[in-house]
């Protein structure tokens, strides 16, 4: 029998968030997902579009997680929403325990 580990993938892009992160992509500049502490649950999703650092994995050659965000939001999965209140980058995290009634802070 050959056991096999398994590793989740960093981020899983829906097709929509695939779409909005090609189009924010400036040349070396890719769209950031990370975590900082603050919220009302704890920690804070935040968005920027940066280059790539030293620490980043960069997921599907369109979004970079830094290492120290990377624990938080493996396995999660990136969507991009656009309706009648607006448009924004949503992260279902399965790891977190608790979310806030907006979506953006969450507990581990």
């Amino acid at each position: 029998m050959t056991v096999t580990a398994f590793t989740p993938q960093a981020l899983i892009l829906t097709e929509s968030a695939k779409s909005k992160a090609t189009t924010l992509k400036e040349g070396d500049k890719l769209l950031r997902v990370y975590v900082h502490g603050g919220g009302c649950s704890g920690f804070q999703y935040g968005f920027s579009i940066e280059e790539k650092q030293e620490d980043d994995t960069i997921i599907d050659n369109l979004v970079l997680v830094d290492s120290l965000s990377y624990g938080y939001v493996v396995g999660s999965t990136l969507d991009y929403k656009e309706d009648i209140m607006g448009s924004t980058f949503q992260l279902t995290n399965p790891n977190a325990v608790g979310t806030c009634g907006c979506g953006v802070s969450f507990t581990v």
